[in-house]
Order: structure tokens, then C-alpha cells, then sequence
């Protein structure tokens, strides 16, 4: 199986150009909720117990993360658990509401993402590799990680894989 190192640097191969990388901070994060919430409904009565679609995808998720990287599993298991809980509020409410919230996300984290990869001149990653899909999110968390001067050896590794983020040039 693929390593944490693996599936990030084939992630980052498409994603060099920092503004690629800044809107992927806005719409990535769009994505995963409006899953979430579109996924918070059915609700199945089990015993004592509500169960969801959304449920099983999270927790699928968060272990896969956990398999990959004890500490950023714990950061994506956290911030997976804060979507379950706002998609459940969200659920909640009208199926108007509900759908509305989950596809206005969810359309508009994907018009972040194409106007990232217009910058880039590339296609996104899970064009080519479904599994993108579920490394976005994780690559997200490491990129805030890395410009917080944290996990810099996994950023030294993945640069030495693929080469150093474009940084665009400042305004004077």
C-alpha cells in the first residue's frame, strides 16, 4: 500500500502553483462539508442509535487517515467530526434547506477548484487517480501545517519528489 509521503507527493505533482493551493484552501473544505451534509440523510434507526451514510464515509475516512499518519489522522478525524456535527444540524432542516446548503457547497467548492487549476495549466489529481479525492482534504491540512512551520521533513520529502510550490510574485 502507498505511503502518507506517496499519496501526498503524487497530489502535490498537480499542485505547484500557489494559487492552485489557495483556492484548493477555500474549496476543498467546501467539498468535504456539502459530502457530508448530503450524505447526513437517510437516517437509519439502529437499536438506540441513528445511523448515516455520512457516518460510515467519516469514520472510513478518518481511519484511513489514522493508517496513514497518527497525527494528521487525528487533525482530519477532528475536523471530519466538526463537519458530521454541522451536517447533522443541517439535516434538520427542510429538505429545501438541506439540499440547497449541501449543492450550493458543493458546486461552488468546485468552481474554487477549476479556477485553481486554470492557474495550475493542469488537471486536477483525481483524474487520473480516484484516490485524490480523498487525498485533497489531507493535502490541505498538511500545505496549513507546512506554512505554520510544522512537519517541515515531510515537506522537504515531497518537495525533493516533485519540486517547490511557484510562489506568485508580491505586488510592490
Amino acid at each position: 500500500m502507498r505511503t502518507l509521503v506517496d499519496y501526498l507527493a503524487e497530489y502535490a505533482a498537480y499542485h505547484r502553483d500557489e494559487r492552485n493551493i489557495l483556492t484548493h484552501f477555500v474549496g476543498i473544505p467546501m467539498i468535504v462539508l456539502a459530502v457530508v451534509i448530503l450524505l447526513s440523510r437517510p437516517v437509519f434507526p439502529v437499536g438506540d442509535w441513528s445511523l448515516t451514510p455520512a457516518m460510515l464515509v467519516v469514520t472510513a475516512a478518518g481511519l484511513f487517515y489514522l493508517y496513514l499518519d497518527r497525527g494528521l489522522g487525528l487533525i482530519m478525524g477532528g475536523l471530519l467530526l466538526l463537519c458530521l456535527w454541522a451536517a447533522h444540524a443541517i439535516a434538520a432542516e427542510t429538505t429545501g434547506a438541506w439540499l440547497a446548503q449541501g449543492l450550493g457547497l458543493f458546486v461552488t467548492g468546485w468552481v474554487f477548484q477549476f479556477v485553481g487549476h486554470y492557474y495550475e495549466g493542469r488537471k486536477p489529481a483525481f483524474v487520473d487517480d480516484l484516490m485524490g479525492l480523498v487525498t485533497g482534504p489531507l493535502f490541505v491540512v498538511a500545505e496549513v501545517l507546512f506554512r505554520l512551520g510544522l512537519r517541515t521533513e515531510l515537506e522537504q520529502i515531497i518537495e525533493q519528489r516533485v519540486g517547490p510550490v511557484r510562489r506568485t510574485p508580491q505586488r510592490t
